[in-house]
């Protein structure tokens, strides 16, 4: 009898045991994975260095009291702060060296591009053994400073000229690639909305910056426009997301403020826990 009932107890733990071997365990939802982050200095205030070269000489936005968007999505409450952040203040979509104000050459120190930019930050989230699967699920992608001023051509600036419309369409090519390279990949890219241009303040932008020339408002309107439609239209899998609606700079003409920058990491933020459900 004592055996029967050892026999019936050793069986109902090996059916238990094996239940439970084979349930895979819970994981988070997709918000709370690593968030990467690649652009400009929207994302990421300081200027790259390479070496003991850097743009502009390592300058940060607001000389270091600016809270960027990365950081913004790093301290959001919805969040778990997991924010791999490889933007560049300064940067383009292309990799390109820094012309200064007046300078006939450019460089030595520069830009990387987005890709390069993507590339980097999902070698941060890579699995072994083959480091082709990801723990991130997503990337921000916000606005690059292609046709924003005469420092974004990689050409020295007395010589760099506004873009055309054919140099528009070749930056939003730009931004296309990387968004499908990142779905190739597994991760959903979000891009953001550049702000409205009433918002803005671009011509202090190029006095405090000492710029040959900065965007006129037509250009700025079409560039905008093109890029969000070009985004939704092309990329049927990637987010748009107008995170800038509510805009307004520090006092440089261009950068967020805080209160901004935190309004912008919010719609990201619910956006992501409303995709979670």
């Amino acid at each position: 009898m004592h055996s029967q009932k050892w026999l019936v107890a050793a069986c109902s733990l090996l059916v238990f045991h094996s239940a439970f071997a084979q349930q895979k365990p819970s994981q988070p939802p997709p918000s709370q994975f690593p968030l990467l982050l690649i652009g400009a200095s929207f994302a990421e205030g300081k200027t790259p260095y390479h070496g003991a070269d850097a743009p502009l000489g390592g300058i940060a936005v607001g000389f270091g009291n600016y809270l960027s968007l990365g950081q913004a999505l790093t301290r959001h409450r919805k969040l778990p702060g997991y924010v791999i952040n490889e933007a560049q203040a300064g940067a383009g979509t292309f990799a390109h060296p820094f012309c200064a104000p007046g300078a006939a050459t450019c460089g030595p120190a520069g830009w990387d591009s987005y890709q390069t930019q993507l590339d980097r930050a999902l070698s941060r989230v890579a699995l072994p053994p083959t480091f082709t699967s990801y723990t991130a699920k997503y990337v921000v992608v916000t606005t690059a400073n292609d046709c924003l001023h005469a420092d974004a051509a990689g050409v020295p600036q007395p010589e760099s000229q506004p873009c055309t419309l054919a140099d528009m369409n070749a930056s939003v090519d730009r931004l296309v690639s990387v968004g499908k390279f990142a779905l190739s990949k597994g991760i959903t890219p979000i891009f953001d909305v550049a702000p409205q241009y009433d918002n803005l303040d671009l011509p202090k932008f190029q006095s405090s910056f000492g710029l040959a020339w900065v965007i006129g408002e037509q250009d700025y309107k079409q560039l905008r426009t093109l890029g969000a439609t070009r985004l939704k239209a092309e990329l049927p899998g990637a987010i748009v997301l107008d995170i800038w609606k509510d805009y307004t700079h520090i006092g440089d003409g261009i950068h967020p403020d805080d209160e901004t920058a935190e309004k912008a990491a919010d719609v990201i933020a619910k956006h992501l826990r409303k995709l979670d459900r």
